[in-house]
C-alpha cells in the first residue's frame, strides 16, 4: 500500500464562516501535510507530525492546498457555444442552445465533447460537477463513461423535454421515463457516478412528462433532481401560461413532487415569499449562477433573503450561458452581484461555498468538499503568484483572507497549480499544458 504526502499550506472548512473574523470555521496549516492512500485522505496535520520516511512527498510550498472545487449547475453539451451573443434567455435558447444540442444525436460527437469538457474542468480546479446532458441517451453515456475513466465523482442526467423545442430534441413523456430509468440502472452509483433526474424546466415539459418525472423521483429517492426556476421574467410568464392552475412557478414543481431535499433549482432569482418558504421547507437548494445571470441580464440573486428564510444555497458556473469554467471567476462575479445588492460576500464565505458548502448542498459532505481524513483526495493546489499581476499584488498581501480575495479576483486556470482526483495527479497529466 503506497502512501503519498502533499506538503504545503492547507485550508479546509468545517462549517460556514459567520464572519471574516471567524477563524474557528476552518483549519489552516502554514506547513501542512495531507496523507493519501488508495484515493482517500488518511491524515491531515503539521508536516512535522504527519510526514513519514516511507511516503512519497510532493512539495507544493508555498502554494495552498484545498478541497477541489464543486460546480453545482452546468450543461456539458453547451461547452462549444459559450460566448454566443443574445439579448435574453429565451432568445439564447432558441438561437443557439437547441441548435447546438441537436448535434448530440451524431455518433461520436458526445464522446469528443466530453473529453474536452472534463479537460476544462480539471484545468480550472473543478473535481465534481452537476451537469445537464442533452435529451439523447448517448450524451449521458459519454458523460458518465468519461467520468468513470478519470475516476471523478460527477452528477448528471438526460434532460426530459417533450414540447417547445425542435423536433429532433423532443422526447415523449413515456420515452423520457423509459430512457431515464434505463440510464439510472446503467450509471447511478456505478464507479463514482450519481444520477440526477432532469426535467429541463416547466416550459419544455408537459404535465404528462412532469408526472413521469414524479414517478421517477418516487422510485429512485437516492437520485438528485435538477431543473431551472425563475431565471427570467419572460420565462416565468410563459410557465404560468402553460400551468395556469399553479400558484406560482415553484408551485409547478411542488405539485409534481419534484421539490425535495435533493432538488437543485438553477437560478432562483425572481421568487415571491410563498416560493421562498416552500423551497426552504422542502430543503431544496437554490443554485446561484452569477456569470450566466449577468451575461443574459436575467437579474441579481438575493443571497441574504435566501439565508434569512433558511434556503440552502449552491454556487455554479452554468456553462454555456456562464462565461467561464473557473469557480474562481464565478466567486468573483458572485461578489460583484452581491455588491450590487448591497450584500457582503467575504472570501472565506465564497471559498467555503465552492467547496464544503456545495458538498453539503449535494448531501456529500462526508465524501468530498473538505481536506479531512476519510474524504476523497479530490484536491486543488492554488498559486496566488501565478501571473505577473498576481505576484505584484501578493507583495503586499499579509493575511490568508487577503490572499483568498486576490485568488478569486485575479485568478483563473493559471492559478490552478495542480489538481488531484482520488489522489492521482490530474492537471499536470493533461496534454498541451
Amino acid at each position: 500500500m503506497s502512501r503519498t504526502i502533499l506538503r504545503g499550506r492547507v485550508l479546509s472548512f468545517s462549517r460556514a464562516p459567520e464572519s471574516i473574523e471567524d477563524s474557528e470555521s476552518y483549519l489552516y496549516l502554514k506547513d501542512g501535510a495531507v496523507s493519501i492512500e488508495d484515493g482517500l485522505i488518511t491524515a491531515v496535520g503539521d508536516f512535522a507530525a504527519v510526514g513519514r520516511a516511507d511516503a512519497v512527498v510532493i512539495d507544493h510550498r508555498p502554494n495552498l492546498i484545498m478541497a477541489g472545487f464543486i460546480d453545482m449547475h452546468l450543461h456539458y453539451v453547451q461547452s462549444q457555444m459559450m460566448a454566443s451573443y443574445a439579448g435574453s434567455l429565451l432568445e439564447w435558447l432558441n438561437t443557439y442552445t437547441f441548435v447546438e444540442e441537436q448535434k448530440f444525436s451524431q455518433q461520436g460527437h458526445a464522446n469528443a465533447v466530453a473529453v474536452d469538457f472534463y479537460d476544462a474542468l480539471i484545468r480550472h480546479g473543478t473535481t465534481t460537477a452537476v451537469a445537464y446532458c442533452s435529451s439523447h441517451p448517448r450524451s449521458v453515456d459519454a458523460f458518465f463513461a468519461e467520468a468513470q475513466r478519470r475516476n471523478m465523482l460527477m452528477v448528471g442526467g438526460k434532460v426530459m423535454m417533450d414540447r417547445n423545442a425542435p423536433e429532433d430534441l423532443l422526447d415523449t413523456a413515456q420515452s423520457s421515463y423509459d430512457d431515464t430509468k434505463a440510464l439510472i440502472a446503467r450509471w447511478h452509483k456505478r464507479g463514482r457516478g450519481l444520477y440526477a433526474i432532469s426535467p429541463r424546466f416547466a416550459i419544455t415539459s408537459t404535465p404528462e412528462q412532469m408526472e413521469m418525472a414524479q414517478a421517477l423521483v418516487a422510485e429512485h429517492g437516492d437520485c438528485h433532481v435538477q431543473t431551472h426556476l425563475s431565471e427570467n421574467d419572460a420565462e416565468i410568464t410563459y410557465s404560468m401560461e402553460l400551468y395556469p392552475d399553479a400558484p406560482d412557478y415553484t408551485g409547478i414543481y411542488e405539485r409534481y413532487g419534484l421539490l425535495t431535499e435533493r432538488t437543485l433549482l438553477g437560478h432562483s432569482i425572481h421568487l415571491n415569499h410563498r416560493e421562498t418558504a416552500a423551497i426552504a421547507n422542502a430543503g431544496a437548494v437554490a443554485v446561484f449562477c452569477p456569470t450566466s445571470n449577468l451575461f443574459l441580464g436575467s437579474g441579481l440573486f438575493d443571497r441574504d433573503r435566501m439565508v434569512k428564510h433558511g434556503v440552502r444555497i449552491g454556487l455554479a458556473t452554468d456553462i454555456g450561458a456562464g462565461t467561464s469554467f473557473s469557480m474562481l471567476k464565478t466567486m468573483d462575479e458572485a461578489f460583484k452581484v452581491l455588491q450590487l445588492r448591497g450584500q457582503r460576500f467575504n472570501p472565506l464565505a465564497s471559498f467555503h461555498l465552492a467547496t464544503r458548502g456545495n458538498a453539503e448542498a449535494l448531501g456529500l459532505a462526508d465524501t468530498i468538499g473538505s481536506v479531512a481524513p476519510g474524504r476523497a483526495a479530490d484536491l486543488v493546489v492554488l498559486d496566488a503568484r501565478a501571473t505577473p499581476t498576481m505576484r505584484m499584488r501578493m507583495a503586499t498581501v499579509e493575511t490568508l483572507v487577503e490572499e483568498l480575495f486576490l485568488l478569486q479576483t485575479l485568478g483563473d486556470d493559471r492559478a490552478i497549480s495542480e489538481v488531484y482526483v482520488a489522489g492521482a495527479r490530474a492537471k499536470s497529466t493533461l496534454g498541451g499544458l
